[in-house]
């Protein structure tokens, strides 16, 4: 029986080698990957029955991108197929002070095109805990809007759980409608938010004035706190804390609201980024997975703060971690050895 829907757009990635910027040589490595989807690998790859759902067309590049996910184990037999496009990103990967830069290319994609009664949310939903969403895929199209908002609706009415990681993205959200007006009727159907300073106002309308400070966890905390009054059925609020030094090194923690206690997280040097596009969504599979498993809400930020820090460490988007792996880096002061 699957625990878990991941709704959302899957997409080809393709990425300049090394460090190299796009096109600096006529190589471009393939890949997938998106928001809901890497959540769905990492469940997976946890032991979680998790399944995803999107809209692909009937080409062979689409089936690969099946392939990769059934791979790791995600159900994909609610997958629709029909006409259109499959989305396409392109990555360069940072280094030193030159950040990583993703360039997007998916106006017109399969699941830009997708209607409400498209998918048949009461007999999917039917049985299962937990219905993850995020940000992105209402800003694709209209349509898809309107499917991501039925999706969480079923999803409240079946009684399931539902997270969603806000991910603002300006470049997306260009079909003549204000991102706040679309995401706060979403949010009113969301348990667990998983969001940003740039979410919160983008997305939410959510500001603080310049009383907050500076320090990044004291204006979470308060932003956490604006959000959980303006939308009472929010259970929790989380977030990743980043301290971006270059593209090379960054320091990585978390923080968390419940409607009783403030959270913050161990805190990772991270001085040798490999990958950090899609650590954000190791950490939303993380709040996932520990909150499904009826960890505490200190336990369930810890492990996805860990999942986030190890997923630096690996090429593209999946994070390619087992849980032997977190639990490890959980047990350590952060040293590694050779594990034999």
């Amino acid at each position: 029986m699957v625990e878990v829907f991941c709704f959302g757009e899957l997409m080809l990635r393709l990425s300049a080698p090394g460090y190299e910027r796009l096109l600096q040589s006529p190589i471009l490595e393939a890949d997938f990957g998106g928001a809901e989807a890497n959540a769905a690998v990492g469940l997976a790859r946890w032991g979680v029955d998790v399944a995803f759902t999107t809209v692909l067309p009937s080409n062979p590049i689409a089936d690969a991108a099946v392939s990769a996910l059934a791979g790791n184990g995600v159900r994909t037999d609610n997958i629709c197929r029909r006409g259109g496009r499959m989305g396409i990103y392109y990555v360069e990967t940072g280094s030193g002070y030159l950040p990583s830069k993703v360039s997007y290319d998916r106006i017109g994609s399969a699941i830009s095109q997708i209607t409400p009664d498209d998918i048949l949310w009461p007999l999917l939903l039917d049985g299962a805990k937990w219905l993850h969403v995020s940000g992105i895929t209402p800003a694709i199209s209209q349509s898809a809007a309107e499917a991501t908002q039925a999706a969480v609706e079923w999803a409240k009415n079946l009684g399931l759980t539902v997270s969603c990681d806000a991910n603002y993205r300006s470049a997306l959200w260009n079909y003549g409608v204000s991102p706040i007006s679309v995401m706060t009727d979403l949010v009113k159907f969301v348990d667990l938010l998983i969001a940003g300073e740039d979410d919160f106002r983008e997305m939410f309308g959510i500001v603080l004035g310049e009383e907050a400070g500076e320090n990044y966890a004291e204006r979470f905390e308060a932003l956490s706190a604006a959000a959980m009054a303006a939308f009472p059925n929010l259970s929790f609020v989380a977030g990743s804390l980043r301290e971006a030094r270059t593209a090379s090194s960054n320091g990585w923690s978390g923080l968390m609201r419940s409607r009783t206690q403030f959270l913050r997280a161990r805190h990772y040097d991270i001085d040798h980024i490999v990958e950090r596009v899609g650590t954000g969504d190791a950490f939303s599979a993380g709040m996932i997975y520990g909150l499904l498993n009826d960890k505490s809400p200190a336990d369930a930020l810890e492990l996805a703060v860990a999942a986030g820090c190890l997923a630096h460490s690996i090429p593209g988007d999946f994070p390619r971690i087992g849980l032997d792996d977190i639990e490890a880096l959980l047990s350590t002061s952060g040293a590694t050895r050779v594990r034999r």
